[in-house]
């Protein structure tokens, strides 16, 4: 499959979000390919947006986020895990999709030695710091280029899933943001079953 070009994030993070899912999420670990397609995501778009972490300006943290879009944010939340983003719309826009989940379809032996827990079952990579377990993605593919399979870490085209094998619902983890930030559908998840085997 292509590797995504940068036109693809150079939108809000709204749009790119919905169209990731289906697209394989690709990691290179000492010559293996890893590879899952993407089930679910989430969308933060810019400063005004009390949900992302740009809603606190630019920092040392933040700063991927205003840069070029097809960049990778990765973040250390709670003490212990990393997360995954895709930068995306426009230079000096902060904004950037979370990836939640993926279904593994390549290299999964080597995933099960990175995340053994689970491993192969259901609930193995169903989350965005399980995945990143499963891929061995941490704080070293922060401003990563998406766009650039060199550097071990980039997103192919992939699956086009039909909007009826598409749901929304609020994003998860947003308790303490008021409405209707806390409210807003801008998390996009593939139905249940629609990527097995693809």
């Amino acid at each position: 499959m292509p590797v995504i070009t940068r036109e693809f994030y150079a939108r809000p993070a709204l749009e790119v979000a919905r169209d990731l899912l289906g697209c394989r999420l690709v990691r290179e670990q000492s010559g293996v390919r890893l590879a899952g397609l993407i089930l679910e995501t989430e969308a933060y778009q810019g400063e005004e947006d009390l949900g992302c972490h740009a809603s606190a300006g630019r920092t040392p943290r933040t700063a991927v986020m205003y840069g070029a879009p097809g960049h990778a944010y990765v973040y250390f939340t709670y003490g212990m895990h990393w997360l995954l983003n895709a930068v995306t719309d426009q230079e000096g826009m902060p904004a950037a999709v979370l990836i939640r989940a993926i279904y593994p379809v390549e290299g999964t032996a080597q995933m099960a030695a990175n995340r053994p827990y689970r491993a192969g079952q259901a609930g193995w990579t169903d989350g965005p710091a399980k995945l990143t377990q499963a891929l061995k993605i941490d704080g070293d593919f922060n401003r990563a280029d998406l766009c650039d399979p060199t550097n071990r870490l980039w997103i192919e085209d992939g699956v086009r899933l039909a909007d009826g094998d598409v749901t929304q619902t609020a994003r998860v983890g947003l308790n303490t943001v008021p409405d209707p930030w806390r409210s807003l559908p801008w998390r996009f998840v593939a139905r249940e079953g629609v990527l097995d085997g693809r």
